[in-house]
């Protein structure tokens, strides 16, 4: 999978964080292990913005800031988790709230606490190991889709759906109303569906 472009999603309510962050992605070879990764990096300065994003676009990687207005960290992260559950989970934050870290770790999973000044160094690094484990995570699944496949207990339909929601997030998730058309969902509302 190195050959593909992985795709980071970075919000921060502080514009200027936002541009040294993109610097340090853009600038720094992003390497775990013999694994180089290509990056195409968004940025934005709001976390409902990126929601909405988040609603069109998938994204491999997210990195949030802990403490912005109108919504915090943990609360964008449990958001956009929802909608995209395969997508590896960072917070960056100046504060240590150990609380509000228990809670980031236990209840969104994110993989990753990175304090701010940042060490660029130790920010690329932890990037690409949250890429790489993401990565083998994802064809972990895939092998294990096949073994269920061959097995019959799962369907060649059901395996494409979960492809076209890991491209597509939502696009599997349709809700009608009784004359037919279809309801929008708003983002902080969502809740995954059981499978």
């Amino acid at each position: 999978m190195s050959d593909a472009t992985h795709r980071i999603l970075l919000v921060d309510d502080d514009i200027n964080v936002l541009k040294a962050l993109r610097r340090v992605l853009s600038l720094t070879p992003c390497v775990a292990g013999n694994q180089r990764f290509k990056l195409a990096i968004e940025a934005y300065d709001s976390p409902h913005a990126a929601l909405a994003m988040a609603h069109e676009r998938s994204y491999d990687l997210v990195l949030s800031d802990y403490r912005m207005p109108g919504m915090d960290g943990t609360e964008f992260l449990t958001a956009f988790r929802a909608l995209q559950p395969h997508a590896a989970r960072l917070i960056l934050s100046g504060n240590a709230d150990l609380n509000g870290l228990i809670k980031a770790i236990n209840e969104v999973g994110i993989q990753r606490f990175i304090a701010k000044p940042w060490n660029d160094y130790e920010l690329v690094s932890a990037v690409a190991h949250a890429l790489a484990l993401r990565d083998v995570t994802l064809e972990n699944e895939r092998l294990a889709d096949l073994a269920r496949l061959a097995s019959g207990h799962i369907t060649p339909q059901e395996i494409e759906l979960k492809r076209l929601e890991l491209e597509e997030p939502g696009i599997t998730h349709v809700e009608w109303d009784t004359d037919g058309s279809v309801l929008l969902i708003d983002p902080l509302q969502y809740k995954e569906p059981p499978l």
